[in-house]
C-alpha cells in the first residue's frame, strides 16, 4: 500500500478525502490511500446506482471497515454514470489499489471545469500535515 504521503499528481483531491481523475468528460472518484489507511480493512461499500445525481460535498455512498463507518462524498455536482461493482465482492480493493482498482463511481460533471477548484495532491498534502499538527 502507498504511503500517507504518496498522492498521484494527476489527480485532485478533496477535504473529505476523495480523489478525482478526469477520463474524458467523466471523472473517476475513490478515497485516497490516507482515508484507506485511517479507516483499515474495508469490508463494505455501498454506492449509488447509474442515472443517480449527486452534489458536490453531499455523501454519495457508505465505506465500512472493521474499526468504523463513513459516509463518501461527492466531490462534484453530477450524474452517476458508472459504478464499481467489483468493490460488492471484493471491497478489500479500496484498501489494496485505492487509485486504480479500489475507483467506486464515475461521475459526468454538471461543470466541465468543476474539478480544477478541488485541491492539488500538493494542496491536499499540505492540508493534511496541517490538520494532523491540529490534532
Amino acid at each position: 500500500m502507498s504511503t500517507v504521503t504518496d498522492f498521484p499528481a494527476a489527480l485532485r483531491y478533496t477535504r473529505e478525502h476523495e480523489w478525482t481523475r478526469v477520463q474524458g468528460t467523466e471523472v473517476e472518484v475513490g478515497i485516497t490511500a490516507y482515508a484507506a489507511q485511517q479507516l483499515g480493512d474495508v469490508v463494505f461499500v455501498e454506492l449509488p446506482q447509474v442515472g443517480t445525481r449527486v452534489t458536490a460535498g453531499k455523501p454519495f455512498g457508505v465505506v465500512e471497515s472493521v474499526k468504523s463507518v463513513s459516509d463518501l462524498f461527492a466531490p462534484l455536482t453530477g450524474e452517476v454514470t458508472a459504478v464499481n461493482h467489483e468493490l460488492e465482492t471484493a471491497p478489500e480493493r479500496v484498501n489494496d489499489s485505492p487509485y486504480n482498482e479500489g475507483w467506486m463511481i464515475r461521475i459526468q460533471p454538471d461543470e466541465s471545469t468543476a474539478v480544477d477548484s478541488l485541491l492539488t495532491a500538493n494542496e491536499y498534502a499540505n492540508w493534511l500535515k496541517q490538520a494532523d499538527a491540529a490534532h
